[in-house]
């Protein structure tokens, strides 16, 4: 799973992958002189999917590969000189770049609501042009990359595939297996984002085929003569148990006497967890420990959890639309929001008190208790704050979390300047690796299927005292 992502993104998007409201606050700014006039937005969201503790963060390196290139070309400044935009403005596209500085945390931290995932600072017509892309990305990355680190907790020692590219979303199936990979899978049936992130990519065989030749037997020796160093065999075509498994077994006798071995058998109707455990004892039965149980059918956390604590002996999960749709939340309530403009904290009001956001430049902190794991509260604060020992709940008066007898570590790092990228990123699988670290030092509370503890996000006083100052002026 060895990728390193060069700099020009693998889906060469241009700026007009946007919404039109982008574009026209853009003109009303220049054309109100406002151009250069400095900005902070924060992208964060509400609340975490599949009514879970957490949220994985994917999809960084993708979006920072498009803003390094995003432009406007020819055809996009031909179309929006046909939708009646102003000739200056349209000049001033013509030489767009992003040249503003964005923070995050790295790419597979596990994060929470309403505190800044990131942070981005430049003039005021960049930072508003890549709203909708930023939030296009990393809204969908980091719902696929969540829901397949659930699935990867459920399924134990179980190799876990992406098979979802048939039932995705369009072009969304592209991103959605390479975020399953930062959520724990190990590979995916999708060949084009398997080639252009260098992942590992995996395959079986469709029914078509079975039903395609004049007997299964016939269809499982040709198939094993095509392919024989990386054999799967689909034994439910027919009868699992009466022919499938028996022809499967017949067949693997046959590679044995070539020096091949049978890879996998796959079971993809029907009652899995029965058919895996009278197919693990025919195979065994057969002397062929080796084969393994690859298991597909409408799987995800919940099936696969069901699987697992039935004793089921699958060794491989090949999970398609629950995975590459975000089954059944389909989207995360990502949002980016201006802090600061000009000089000056600004604040959005609203009658729903979740929905007021935070002003000026912030940093997050995360407390870790004495076991070295999350403590279960982060601390957002002014990007210049060094102690904090103190957290507010930012919506609920007088309530509030000593820190002082905690570590604090700052999650926000500069990973764009001047519209560079700062760093390669690591490889997929190391930021794999990263994501299940950091998952591991969350306890087992926040990881819960049912009824997760809340993550405890809060605010310094220093914040607190200026948000509330903010919302009485604008009240009156």
């Amino acid at each position: 799973m060895e990728v390193m992502m060069n700099k020009k993104p693998v889906l060469d998007l241009t700026a007009t992958y946007t919404d039109l409201y982008e574009l026209t606050m853009g003109q009303a700014y220049f054309l109100a002189g406002r151009k250069d006039e400095p900005a902070v937005f924060d992208y964060f969201f509400r609340k975490n999917p599949f009514k879970g503790g957490y949220t994985i963060f994917a999809g960084l390196p993708d979006l920072l590969a498009v803003l390094e290139n995003f432009r406007f070309n020819k055809d996009d400044l031909a179309f929006l000189k046909a939708q009646s935009f102003h000739p200056d403005y349209l000049a001033h596209l013509k030489g767009f770049r992003f040249r503003g500085a964005i923070y995050s945390p790295p790419e597979g931290d596990v994060v929470f609501p309403t505190r800044p995932i990131l942070r981005v600072d430049g003039n005021l017509i960049e930072t508003q042009l890549i709203e909708t892309v930023l939030l296009n990305t990393l809204n969908f990355q980091s719902l696929i990359a969540t829901k397949a680190s659930r699935m990867r907790l459920a399924a134990g020692d179980g190799l876990l595939i992406d098979f979802g590219l048939r039932r995705a979303q369009g072009l969304g199936g592209y991103h959605a297996s390479r975020a399953a990979i930062v959520g724990g899978f190990a590979g995916t049936s999708n060949v084009r984002t398997a080639r252009d992130y260098n992942l590992r990519a995996f395959g079986t065989m469709a029914h078509s085929y079975v039903q395609s030749c004049e007997s299964e037997i016939g269809a499982f020796r040709s198939f094993a003569a095509a392919r024989p160093d990386d054999c799967v065999l689909l034994v439910d075509t027919y009868n699992t148990l009466k022919s499938g498994i028996p022809n499967a077994i017949t067949v693997a006798k046959e590679m044995e006497g070539r020096d091949y071995r049978l890879k996998a058998i796959r079971l993809d109707s029907g009652d899995l967890a029965y058919l895996s455990k009278r197919s693990r004892v025919m195979l065994d039965e057969a002397g062929l420990h080796y084969v393994r149980i690859a298991a597909s059918n409408q799987l995800d956390e919940y099936v696969i959890r069901s699987l697992v604590a039935q004793g089921a002996p699958i060794d491989i999960f090949a999970v398609g639309t629950s995975l590459v749709t975000g089954h059944p939340d389909a989207s995360l309530d990502g949002v980016y929001k201006l802090a600061w403009t000009d000089g000056h904290s600004v604040i959005k009001l609203s009658e729903t008190v979740s929905k007021i956001t935070l002003p000026d430049k912030k940093q997050v902190w995360r407390a870790i208790n004495g076991q070295g794991l999350f403590l279960g509260a982060d601390v957002i604060g002014f990007d210049d704050e060094k102690n904090i020992d103190m957290m507010h709940h930012p919506f609920v008066p007088h309530q509030s979390f000593a820190l002082d007898s905690y570590r604090i570590e700052p999650s926000l790092r500069l990973v764009m300047a001047k519209g560079r990228i700062v760093r390669d990123p690591p490889p997929l699988s190391q930021t794999a690796q990263y994501s299940r670290e950091r998952l591991e030092m969350l306890p087992a509370e926040y990881k819960r299927f049912e009824n997760p503890h809340v993550y405890k996000v809060g605010i310094s006083s220093r914040l607190k005292d200026l948000r509330d100052g903010l919302v009485a002026q604008h009240r009156g």
